[in-house]
């Protein structure tokens, strides 16, 4: 294989890294669509544990009602007064929302060129927003691609410390059906991810 081939490879598993980013950090800043459920159940998967999950995430996707998914979300995350599980990355590393873990995450934000939405109100460590930060970083939204070793920082420092823990939660919420299946896949592409920077880093 040549060097452009090569080149080309690592772009397209780039690409498709940050595709799976974004999209799970759709599904979790918000209930699917009717129109983003029918986009899900027409996943496939490979064999691997990470292909598993999502042609099951898939599977699951093709028989949720938007209603459905919807209670469910608000039942998770929102609830009255909480949700189930508070998806942040203070809440799991320290107890409490709005603690050193945002403080960090923010300085880090800064230096990225990459700020809050004026129209999002949550707390900037909130795993959909740490997701849209990974894709942008590794598509260049917010500016030239960061390297992989600028995203082995990130990631190690603001998601590898708890977002397995959080997924592996989700799995297992009393209120979990569809987003089960998320956090499965969720679970299987940290392990990856984990893995690989572990790789590119020795």
């Amino acid at each position: 294989m040549n060097a452009v081939a090569s080149d080309n490879a690592l772009q397209e598993e780039d690409r498709l890294r940050a595709d799976l980013y974004g999209f799970l950090g759709t599904l979790m800043a918000g209930p699917p669509s009717k129109d983003l459920l029918a986009k899900t159940a027409g996943l496939t998967g490979d064999d691997g544990d990470l292909g598993n999950a999502i042609s099951a995430m898939a599977r699951v996707a093709a028989v949720t009602k938007e209603r459905a998914v919807e209670s469910e979300f608000n039942a998770l995350f929102i609830g009255v007064g909480r949700g189930e599980l508070l998806p942040y990355a203070s809440f799991y590393l320290t107890g409490f929302l709005n603690e050193k873990p945002l403080a960090a995450l923010r300085k880090d934000m800064a230096a990225q060129h990459m700020v809050r939405a004026d129209n999002v109100f949550e707390p900037e460590d909130n795993i959909a927003s740490l997701f849209e930060m990974m894709a942008g970083m590794i598509t260049g939204r917010f500016g030239d691609a960061v390297t992989l070793e600028r995203q082995t920082e990130f990631y190690n420092k603001h998601i590898a410390p708890w977002a397995s823990h959080f997924f592996a939660d989700l799995e297992a919420a009393k209120n979990s059906v569809f987003y089960a299946s998320v956090g499965a896949a969720g679970r299987a592409f940290m392990e990856i991810e984990r893995e690989a920077f572990r790789m590119n880093a020795a």
